[in-house]
């Protein structure tokens, strides 16, 4: 079968690729109908993800049709249309048990290497490097999925394939955001970050309760996505000093709630900018952490910070004496999607969350090469790129 694979950093190349089979009795196969490109694969393509091997087969947000089962499998059947957690979870473990999927005890076969990382290991991601269980990524015509009784979600029949695709990852992990940073009725919150996932957490504010949401970047088209499509008040902070910028919109106390939705590659205007990217170049430290540090110093004295941007290692200049003599709460987690997909599809079929705007480029899968680069670049508008396997 044909597949995405890297090959390098900032290399991208179709390959022919083994078709998967069924390994375990709780498996299944399914034919790839959409899967999408994420701003945390961008962290991988450029090669800050360690882990990663050459033929490596990336993606991890999809939905497709079911064509093989395992005889385990309880909750499937051939033909059923499926979207599929980017996390791989047991369901069995303590951690599935308690709804923290993503911290899955059993599904990373590499473990050793995310302790070595981390002190522990986490759940698997499909496409995701070695460090998070090295499974075959979801930019391919076809994907097995482990544990598909508890990954796998039938699709209601009035959510279109461009529609539901973004129940995989971006929706619950932006829902996750705003529910784990303790979003509030009256709460005024502030999202860093307008791409798939900035969006989604900002409507989930607006969702459980949120009085204002305000979100922040610099990319006019996301900008007027996040006004448009998730109810919220924007922030172009190439533009204005954001800091004094929330202060004014929140009469002085700072927002309630602030979710970091960028990750380990974030830019900022001025000399600081420079630093951290000279600084992650040499390896000096792994992540760039702007947007961290500026929620930090821009929440309220005894809000919440939630981070949702990924990130593999070490950061400089964390700002520890704001966040303690803040009194603040600061959270992170990969989404423990299989929480959230069933009342996310919901929510989706009933009009209350729109993705579909998000897919700005559909293209087949041979074209998915040129489709990160639109995407890595933001040439065109470029906000989500839509593969079809299949045509």
């Amino acid at each position: 079968m044909k597949a995405l694979c890297w090959e390098g950093p900032n290399k991208l190349v179709i390959e022919q690729v083994p078709d998967p089979g069924i390994h375990n009795d709780d498996d299944i196969i399914v034919k790839v109908t959409a899967t999408v490109t994420c701003g945390s694969d961008l962290h991988l393509v450029g090669g800050y993800i360690p882990a990663m091997q050459a033929g490596d087969v990336i993606g991890h947000e999809f939905l497709g049709e079911v064509v093989e089962t395992g005889p385990g499998v309880r909750r499937h059947q051939v033909g059923d249309r499926v979207v599929v957690c980017s996390f791989i979870s047991c369901g069995r473990c303590w951690h599935c048990e308690q709804q923290q999927w993503s911290l899955c005890d059993n599904s990373n076969t590499n473990s050793g290497i995310a302790q070595m990382m981390w002190g522990y290991e986490t759940g698997a991601v499909y496409g995701y490097s070695h460090a998070m269980g090295g499974f075959r990524g979801s930019h391919a015509e076809y994907v097995r999925v482990p544990f598909a009784d508890y990954g796998a979600f039938k699709v209601p029949d009035s959510v279109d394939d461009a529609s539901a695709v973004f129940a995989s990852d971006a929706v619950p992990t932006g829902w996750m955001g705003a529910d784990l940073g303790g979003v509030s009725p009256g709460d005024v919150v502030a999202v860093w970050g307008a791409g798939g996932v900035g969006q989604m957490a900002a409507r989930a504010a607006v969702l459980l309760g949120a009085e204002k949401v305000i979100v922040i970047d610099r990319i006019p088209e996301r900008l007027e996505m996040a006004s448009r499509f998730c109810d919220a008040e924007t922030i172009d902070y190439a533009g204005t000093d954001v800091q004094a910028e929330l202060r004014e919109r929140t009469g002085g106390r700072g927002p309630d709630v602030c979710i970091e939705a960028v990750g380990m590659e974030a830019h900022t205007p001025g000399p600081q900018s420079l630093y951290d990217q000279a600084k992650q170049q040499l390896r000096l430290q792994s992540d760039r952490p702007a947007a961290v540090r500026e929620a930090i110093y821009a929440c309220r004295k005894g809000g919440s910070v939630f981070v949702l941007g990924v990130f593999g290692g070490l950061v400089d200049k964390f700002p520890l004496g704001a966040m303690m003599n803040k009194a603040l709460t600061v959270r992170g987690a990969q989404q423990h999607g299989q929480r959230y997909i069933p009342m996310l599809l919901e929510r989706i079929a009933a009009g209350e969350i729109d993705t579909r705007h998000l897919a700005t480029h559909t293209m087949p899968l041979d074209d998915a090469p040129r489709g990160y680069q639109m995407f890595k670049d933001k040439d065109d508008g470029c906000v989500r790129a839509l593969f079809r396997p299949h045509g």
